[in-house]
């Protein structure tokens, strides 16, 4: 299959992987964007070595050999994961109306950017689409019959969105209350583990304990009741995981370097609705939902047997 060159810009996130960095460039190299913008977090001062690993991971700049408009915006000092990427993105659509955003571990398929540049123009007015997912996380499982499905997750792995949507971001939640978020999060998932979870991280991030940028583009999707579009196959692999990642630390994650697919014919659903099940599927391993269910049931049957010992009901 030939190659794919895209239309749309790309924002390259990188930091302090070289080794990622460069698999993922080759990848972008293919693609041959003619706006390529590219934001470098700083070294940590506290991490001998880390500049010259900062360093090797804007080494693939020379190799950008196609005619393409470059910006760059290349941190001195560290501002950490949520000041450095949310000012990235933010400083990319001061720029751009839309585009793709790829971060330094997120390899992509060559067919992750027709993907993207299709959905762009196809849902760019339509405001109930908020996001456009690259990652496929089902390993396999197909949710309906055609290319791409709907869920209410922002998932972000390789993904593309519009100016009209990151312009509401709110990296310290400032407009959203602790005391409405739990009510609020019952609209969107019916199971109560899904919404303690969901309320607990709202917390923390709203109280500043969780140094990320990405929670915050999650809510504010959600508290919009917007739908994100996800591939009905994996178009991007994490091969970050393990030592030296930020949060994707755990080599033998079942998430860990997917294998990549394409998407030769890409084709919509007929009906807007989100896939409550495929959500509930990634959420019931991340949030560990089975036993913590099973927590609950032990615990109410216990409860139950108490009463009737204690109160001598009949039996049921």
């Amino acid at each position: 299959m030939n190659n794919y060159t895209t239309i749309s810009p790309v924002l390259f996130l990188v930091f302090n992987r070289p080794d990622t960095t460069i698999r993922v460039f080759e990848e972008i190299r293919k693609a041959k964007p003619a706006k390529l913008y590219v934001a470098a977090d700083g070294p940590r001062g506290t991490k001998p070595g880390e500049d010259l690993e900062c360093a090797k991971a804007l080494s693939f700049l020379p190799k950008i050999d196609w005619t393409c408009q470059v910006k760059t915006l290349i941190r001195s000092e560290n501002l950490g994961c949520k000041d450095a990427v949310s000012s990235a993105i933010q400083w990319f659509f001061e720029h751009e109306e839309e585009g793709i955003i790829l971060e330094d571990d997120c390899l992509p398929s060559n067919s992750f950017f027709r993907y993207c540049d299709t959905m762009l123009d196809k849902f760019r007015d339509d405001t109930r689409i908020r996001h456009i997912a690259g990652c496929n996380l089902h390993r396999g499982k197909k949710w309906g019959e055609d290319s791409i499905f709907f869920t209410n997750q922002t998932h972000i792995w390789g993904w593309a969105s519009w100016r009209r949507v990151w312009k509401d971001y709110d990296k310290g939640l400032t407009q959203y209350q602790e005391s409405e978020i739990s009510g609020k999060m019952k609209n969107i998932f019916a199971d109560p583990f899904i919404v303690e979870t969901w309320t607990q991280i709202f917390k923390e991030v709203k109280a500043g304990n969780i140094d990320t940028w990405d929670y915050q583009l999650a809510f504010l999707n959600f508290l919009n009741n917007g739908l994100a579009i996800n591939p009905n196959v994996n178009l991007i692999s994490n091969i970050g995981f393990g030592v030296g990642a930020t949060h994707t630390l755990s080599a033998d994650s079942i998430y860990a370097n997917l294998p990549l697919e394409e998407m030769d014919v890409i084709t919509t659903p007929i009906y807007v609705l989100p896939e409550k099940q495929a959500d509930y599927a990634i959420l019931s391993h991340d949030f560990n939902l089975p036993h913590r269910w099973k927590k609950h049931n032990s615990f109410k049957r216990k409860i139950k047997r108490f009463l009737k010992n204690k109160l001598k009901l009949p039996s049921t």
